[in-house]
């Protein structure tokens, strides 16, 4: 997998192209430019842009409110009452 489809895939995961458009465009950019060059020198500015692009990114990006520690307990809770439930009821 290339730079450009690892950065592309991290910008949709962040919805950075509905959050920040113009900074979500600027660090495909740099991806295309990282790609596209054997220069040492150049692919170090680049990356390092990127980089810090793409921290800002991740502070812009939403929160996702589910699959966090809190959610995976209350929903294997909820399968364990069903299943009592299921249980108690055919014995």
């Amino acid at each position: 997998m290339s730079v450009v489809d690892k950065i592309t895939d991290e910008l949709n995961d962040l919805h950075a192209h509905e959050t920040s458009p113009g900074m979500a465009a600027v660090a495909l950019d740099l991806a295309q430019a990282i790609a596209g060059t054997d220069a040492p020198t150049a692919k170090a500015v680049a990356a390092r842009e990127l980089r810090s692009i793409m921290a800002d990114l991740r502070k812009l990006a939403p929160v996702d409110s589910k699959g966090d520690a809190v959610d995976d307990i209350a929903e294997q809770r909820a399968k364990r009452r069903a299943a009592a439930r299921e249980q108690s009821a055919s014995g």
